[in-house]
């Protein structure tokens, strides 16, 4: 397994129509959210020159997983979207605070039917862990996710420095929370990243 890192213009057209894909395969048929999107493509206003995607790639280069990541100070999707999930309190704008969005690492067959859940343990700690380096290296100190529950069991087992910002709420069918993840969280130096990058660890660049 590999990771892309890139911005729509470093990644390209022919990957960023094999991650629109993806995103809708899990998303919209595997995990049932009714999102605006054209049939077979999953794409939102959050999506623009300034987005940073990470995409975990089996040695098929198929996607297996993917995350998103965006500065605060910038228009981002828990506070334009789910403000509700932070009870009131302030939400984040700030260079050194990130959101997470559009996190997955779920492996697909080739009919499109999940194989196990939204989280491979593997694949998703991977992802996570290059998350955290590539935020990292781009001056960030936590990271804000709008996470379905699931998640918080990830983070708690994998040792994670992550908290609830608030009490989950019942969003249409899915119970969400916003969750705080500390960069430095880890038992890992934060390595440099460089962009764009295809990297066989997740725990150091290539």
């Amino acid at each position: 397994m590999h990771i892309v890192i890139g911005t729509q213009q470093e990644l390209g057209r022919a990957r960023l129509a094999q991650m629109d894909s993806y995103r809708y395969r899990v998303f919209v048929d595997a995990l049932g959210w009714e999102l605006a999107c054209e049939p077979g493509c999953e794409r939102d206003q959050f999506d623009h020159e300034h987005t940073l995607y990470l995409l975990a790639c089996n040695e098929q280069d198929e996607i297996v997983g993917m995350a998103r990541l965006l500065p605060t100070h910038r228009p981002y999707l828990l506070d334009e979207v789910f403000p509700e999930l932070m009870a009131g309190q302030q939400l984040p704008r700030s260079a050194e605070v990130w959101e997470l969005s559009r996190f997955s690492a779920m492996d697909l067959s080739p009919n499109g039917q999940p194989l196990g859940g939204q989280f491979s343990s593997a694949v998703a700690i991977c992802l996570l862990d290059a998350v955290l380096r590539c935020a990292g290296a781009r001056g960030a100190r936590r990271l804000i996710t709008v996470s379905p529950l699931g998640i918080e069991r990830l983070l708690r087992r994998a040792g994670y420095a992550a908290h609830r910002a608030a009490s989950p709420m019942q969003v249409g069918k899915h119970w969400l929370f916003a969750c705080w993840i500390d960069v430095a969280g880890r038992s890992y130096t934060i390595g440099e990243v460089t962009k764009p990058q295809r990297c066989r660890s997740m725990h150091r660049a290539a």
